[in-house]
């Protein structure tokens, strides 16, 4: 038996493992120098393609959860 959910999960694409910087900037509504800034202090981990950086799914997670550390200890 075919349902909405399992509909929506067909139609949803996987989440990609690596993303282009532009890709990154959407995902963290972060800019261009942000993003290189983040990746320079540490604090964003980032991967070579060739010439290009990429940015992993799972450094995204954790840059997400790197500031919502720092937001608690900020209280």
């Amino acid at each position: 038996m075919t349902t909405v959910l399992s509909v929506v999960r067909e139609a949803a694409a996987p989440e990609p493992f690596l993303y282009r910087i532009e890709e990154a900037m959407r995902v963290l509504n972060l800019s261009r120098s942000v993003i290189y800034e983040q990746i320079r202090a540490g604090r964003l981990r980032a991967v070579r393609q060739g010439r290009a950086r990429r940015i992993p799914a799972s450094a995204i997670r954790d840059y997400v959860a790197l500031l919502e550390r720092e937001a608690v200890r900020g209280r």
